[in-house]
């Protein structure tokens, strides 16, 4: 059995101790950097954070990928396993004593140019928050709504319990071949989310705002559109491993059930801080701000409410004894399933 260890952007530390330790249980190991074919499955370090963005490559292999965490950070939804647990199931990971599920991976066109799948969803915001957007859905060529609203998110169902939920979407089973679409805040107070099936090809076109809109990809990257955004599913899917077996789709959404209602009363600028820190690691205040584009005063609020109730962690930048570095807390990483916030 050869399994592959994706060594792209993650610290050598870690790689080490994982190479160590699939060595130390008799395993072959290859280095992957440019994929290298015949590989049995491929080890990611980097938590869910890391898995994503290995997905985010458009010429992955169609290889089952076991995602990594450290141990301090706790487990996720993509990525079960930490760097300490590894050694102890290095032997079933040889066997192939595992479940592979299928996470639909949803592609993105933005003006015919076609950008990096992602897991969990697209949305199309105007540049500035709180500024409507006027826009147009089909789906396979025929024009479902004509709508003004904040902006649309277009869904996997892993991403369904993401910023989608948040919008008021439903949630969906992973393992269910459609994809969500929600009006975020339509001005139509009849319009409600639809669902569609995989294989539909989804257009939004005839935007428009008082300033540039942008597609949002998985809540990280954002890119300007003037014209239109297409969506179709991926192929190859993403196959993430399973080595326990609660941590299947069905156990997350029960965990997932009761974060948005522990969620439900905290303000929207709670929920964006926590989706930022999610997507983006470790971060200050400042760069929250910046990032987030909230006022100052309201970040500080939010992060004083989070920290409180425990969602969020503090510590001390080792750069920079002055600053404080915000990042997810333990509880929060175990309960919520980092990457379907």
């Amino acid at each position: 059995m050869r399994i592959g260890v994706f060594v792209s952007n993650n610290p050598n530390r870690q790689i080490n101790a994982i190479v160590n330790t699939l060595k130390f249980a008799d395993v072959q190991t290859v280095s992957v950097e440019d994929m290298p074919p015949h590989l049995d499955c491929i080890v990611v370090p980097g938590g869910d954070r890391g898995v994503r963005k290995y997905f985010r490559n458009t010429n992955v292999p169609p290889v089952p990928v076991l995602g990594i965490h450290k141990s301090e950070e706790g487990g996720g939804f993509l990525a079960q396993i930490s760097t300490k647990d590894l050694r102890m199931h290095a032997k079933r990971l040889e066997r192939s004593e595992y479940t592979v599920e299928e996470i639909p991976r949803l592609g993105v066109k933005v003006d015919e140019n076609q950008t990096y799948p992602v897991l969990n969803d697209a949305a199309i915001f105007s540049a500035k928050s709180a500024i409507l957007m006027e826009h147009t859905l089909r789906v396979n060529g025929q024009e479902i709504w004509h709508d003004s609203s904040d902006g649309i998110i277009v869904s996997t169902p892993m991403g369904s319990t993401a910023y989608s939920m948040s919008a008021g979407g439903p949630m969906i089973f992973q393992g269910a071949q459609v994809f969500g679409i929600v009006s975020v805040n339509s001005l139509d107070v009849t319009r409600r989310p639809l669902i569609v099936p995989s294989d539909s090809l989804i257009e939004i076109d005839n935007m428009s705002a008082r300033i540039h809109c942008e597609v949002v990809l998985d809540g990280t990257d954002r890119i300007g559109v003037k014209k239109s955004v297409t969506y179709a599913a991926y192929s190859p899917p993403a196959q993430v491993i399973r080595m326990n077996q609660d941590s299947t789709s069905v156990a997350a959404l029960a965990k997932k059930v009761y974060l948005a209602e522990d969620l439900l009363s905290m303000p929207p600028s709670s929920k964006l801080l926590l989706k930022t820190l999610e997507y983006e690691g470790s971060m200050t205040q400042r760069e929250l701000a910046i990032q987030t584009l909230l006022p100052n005063r309201t970040v500080r609020m939010a992060l004083t409410r989070l920290v409180k109730r425990g969602y969020v962690k503090r510590k001390t930048s080792v750069r920079d004894a002055r600053s404080k570095i915000y990042e997810i807390s333990n509880a929060m990483s175990s309960s919520s399933d980092k990457g379907t916030i």
